[in-house]
């Protein structure tokens, strides 16, 4: 009977990391697609028209699984701080990525997890113990390795990457503050709500002459990223985060391959060291439970 159980157990835990994996697909795809659009769009435009298209298809996720009172929160505060957080944090990331090669911003965004291990002690009042500690500063040395600030090189595009990794990383840990009774798509459909009103001053502004296959565009990467969060959302819901959190690394491969086959960019040798030494600072922090620190 017990082989049985490990039987299943193993195969939802394939399931997990299938979800996983999917999901970072759609997303790295839908990164893709921006690194397009920013180059004839503002970022907050992009952002708008993103949220705007992404918003039917999110109400109607929540209202299919949670029901309307889905759409409700006890914390609304906590949202629209998240709301802005996220569209900081999507305005640096864009930004980034009119310059920067897609593989070499979404190695710097791996950054996030390290961002939330440090600040959790200041903001949350959780202890770090030294081995995590170490693994930050770790994980942070492989950051400098792919910015390498002072050599020629570097670009102030960079530092927008890893401003989202902190911003993102804020976005995370403000998730502790959300009412007990908000589902994961309660908090998927506020930030798409507050994405879009944040960003819909671009009404106002000068918006470029849309061309045909904008639309297309436009609507891959609301539904791509719709799908990649709803994804990597379920995955964590079906394993532990220990399990399935390693496998968005998986992020870089598709980076990496996207930014060969539509740009021709194979990001240097330095990208590929630092993101290693911040991918196994990434796993240490996620596989290891802050408790044991405290008895190191």
């Amino acid at each position: 009977m017990s082989s049985r159980n490990s039987v299943v157990a193993g195969s939802s835990k394939s399931a997990a990391i299938l979800t996983m994996c999917a999901g970072v697909l759609f997303l790295a795809s839908n990164d893709a697609v921006v690194k397009w659009l920013v180059t004839r769009y503002d970022p907050f435009q992009i952002v708008f028209v993103r949220s705007l298209i992404a918003l039917p298809l999110t109400v109607a996720l929540v209202c299919f699984i949670d029901g309307a009172q889905g759409l409700r929160s006890a914390r609304l505060p906590v949202h629209v701080l998240r709301g802005v957080l996220g569209v900081g944090a999507s305005f640096a990331f864009i930004l980034s990525l009119k310059s920067l090669p897609l593989a070499e911003a979404t190695a710097l965004v791996f950054a996030s997890p390290l961002v939330v291990a440090g600040l959790s002690a200041p903001l949350l009042k959780e202890h770090v113990g030294w081995a995590r500690a170490a693994a930050i500063v770790v994980g942070f040395i492989g950051v400098l390795i792919i910015v390498q600030p002072g050599a020629a090189t570097f670009q102030v595009a960079s530092l927008l990457a890893v401003g989202a990794s902190v911003l993102y990383a804020l976005v995370m840990l403000s998730a502790r503050w959300i009412d007990k009774g908000d589902s994961i798509w309660t908090m998927m459909f506020y930030m798409t709500v507050f994405a879009a009103l944040f960003s819909a001053f671009t009404v106002f502004t000068a918006w470029p002459t849309p061309e045909f296959s904008d639309i297309f565009l436009f609507l891959g990467t609301a539904v791509a990223g719709t799908l990649g969060l709803t994804l990597i959302s379920q995955a964590f819901r079906m394993a532990p985060a220990a399990v399935v959190a390693p496998y968005d690394y998986t992020a870089l491969i598709w980076a990496s391959f996207l930014g060969w086959l539509i740009w021709g960019v194979v990001p240097g040798i330095w990208t590929y060291v630092g993101a290693a030494v911040i991918i196994a600072a990434g796993i240490y922090l996620i596989t290891s439970e802050p408790k044991s620190d405290a008895n190191a």
